[in-house]
């Protein structure tokens, strides 16, 4: 799907989301029954940059800055992280953490983030938009990846058909749409026809409070079932030294 198809089949009505630089999307856009949102994003399949990173980092602190509860919609279509020598230099790892750390500061002060992934999302990149979200839906056309198998090949000295074999049985690995909803990293799958009524119901129903349900989705769906139990083991161990 295209950015304009998404903006009409998410906000039918009107929305003011603007094209920026680097590839990002802003603005903001009422949702029938449940008021306005900020919108900002990467878009096109542009490679996140550090310039990309800080823009989209900066316009989550205006929203914050602003107070309220206006809730954050995150739109993603982009290959990877811009992995040019210039960004590498600037410090590309610190500029992504900073936007996935804005974002959690985002919900903290009670701005629900929505990650809506539309086309193509790769390591970093993925990572620090779609992930940093508290709910991540996804179109059926979406493909998402932490690491592709290849990648995963030369980092591990596995042979590649060795991986392929494994990724058909084991989710938390594998690349693409089906695995990462599986493990609970993609919350839901959206068709492109009722984006706008699951945008309402997604507001509608969503927590009062900052959670992170995904390792208890990716147990439900049996893509990940250890994360929950190890979890909660190291929250009552903490606890025990407070």
């Amino acid at each position: 799907m295209t950015l304009d198809e998404i903006l009409a089949g998410l906000f039918p009505k009107a929305h003011l989301v603007a094209r920026g630089e680097f590839g990002t999307v802003h603005g903001t856009a009422e949702v029938e029954g449940q008021g306005e949102v900020a919108v900002i994003g990467i878009v096109d399949g542009t490679p996140l940059g550090v310039n990309a990173g800080i823009l989209l980092a900066g316009r989550v602190l205006d929203i914050v800055r602003a107070g309220g509860s206006t809730p954050i919609i995150v739109l993603v279509d982009t290959s990877s992280q811009n992995m040019t020598r210039r960004d590498e230099l600037l410090g590309l790892n610190e500029f992504l953490a900073h936007l996935s750390k804005c974002l959690a500061l985002a919900a903290r002060a009670g701005h629900y983030t929505i990650g809506l992934l539309y086309g193509r999302a790769a390591a970093g990149a993925f990572i620090s938009t779609a992930l940093s979200t508290q709910m991540l839906a996804a179109t059926p056309d979406a493909h998402p990846s932490v690491m592709d198998l290849p990648s995963i090949s030369r980092v591990v000295k596995l042979p590649l058909e060795t991986l392929q074999e494994m990724a058909k049985t084991t989710s938390i690995f594998a690349p693409g749409l089906e695995p990462l909803f599986a493990t609970g990293a993609v919350t839901e799958r959206w068709e492109p026809a009722t984006l706008a009524r699951n945008l309402q119901n997604t507001l509608a129903n969503r927590p009062t409070a900052c959670v992170d349900r995904r390792d208890e989705i990716g147990l439900e769906r049996q893509g990940r079932r250890q994360a929950r139990d190890i979890a909660q083991r190291v929250i009552k161990q903490a606890a025990s030294y407070a």
